[in-house]
């Protein structure tokens, strides 16, 4: 991928240490320090343009966001929707988001075990031809540092439009044995899902009536305490209403939809 950068992209990205962090491996263990708080940290690989991890970051103040690309020049865009986010809420500066170049490769180098809660993967170079498979970020090898990387709390959000990318990632999760939940074919086939945020190339695949595929992992020890706890809830809860009168049609309320956050 090549991108064609403004002069003076090195200079306005070092001007920006609040915010943007060149040296991929300079607060490894220390993330916490870097956003003076000990608020969960959520992570997007490949951010892109900067979109959904700006948007994010305004949406849930109570998180902490990462967004990583390993060009200047992604990192120089979403600086900049950042700001704008920001300074729509009367802030010069994201107080909790940070922008990391970096390559995903070797995120061990940038992470201590445990350090992070989410790891977003939005529409990744899918890597189509077999031999490069071991590029895709769904590939074996990257999901046993994610879960090296992960907390009691961890979880991968996984959005893609290549149906190839999405089956082969399925068999990755299942053969790396990761409990795997809500898994769409068609993320917005009933209307647009108005509680996630869309990336940029999201929300061009949408206006073209292409398929999104989505699902979520559940890696930490409590997170799948808290999915076995409420999938039994709802289990018992429609043993229940099996039980109820035949005059009861009104099904019961739905579950709450899933935030990003």
């Amino acid at each position: 991928m090549r991108l064609r950068g403004r002069k003076g992209i090195r200079e306005s990205l070092e001007s920006q240490p609040e915010l943007v962090v060149l040296e991929a491996g300079s607060y490894k263990g220390r993330w916490h320090e870097f956003f003076g708080n000990d608020h969960p940290i959520y992570i997007e690989l490949g951010m892109g343009k900067g979109r959904f991890i700006s948007q994010m970051s305004g949406l849930y103040p109570q998180y902490n966001f990462i967004g990583v690309d390993m060009y200047d020049e992604l990192l120089r865009r979403a600086s900049e929707k950042a700001r704008a986010v920001w300074e729509a809420k009367g802030e010069q500066s994201p107080p909790n988001l940070a922008l990391l170049r970096a390559n995903i490769e070797e995120i061990e180098t940038m992470f201590e075990p445990g350090e992070l809660q989410r790891i977003y993967l939005n529409f990744s170079d899918p890597w189509p031809k077999s031999k490069h498979a071991r590029r895709r970020l769904t590939h074996p090898r990257f999901l046993a540092k994610y879960v090296e990387l992960l907390n009691e709390h961890g979880e991968i959000h996984f959005k893609t439009d290549s149906r190839s990318l999405f089956e082969f990632s399925l068999n990755s999760f299942a053969e790396s044995e990761l409990l795997m939940r809500n898994i769409s074919l068609d993320l917005h086939k009933d209307g647009i899902r108005e509680d996630l945020v869309l990336t940029e190339y999201e929300s061009k695949f949408i206006d073209k009536g292409q398929p999104i595929f989505r699902l979520e992992a559940v890696i930490g020890v409590s997170a799948l305490q808290d999915y076995r706890q409420a999938r039994d809830t709802a289990q018992t809860k429609a043993g229940q209403n099996d039980t109820t009168s035949a005059a009861v049609v009104e099904p019961s309320a739905a579950p709450a939809a899933t935030s990003e956050g």
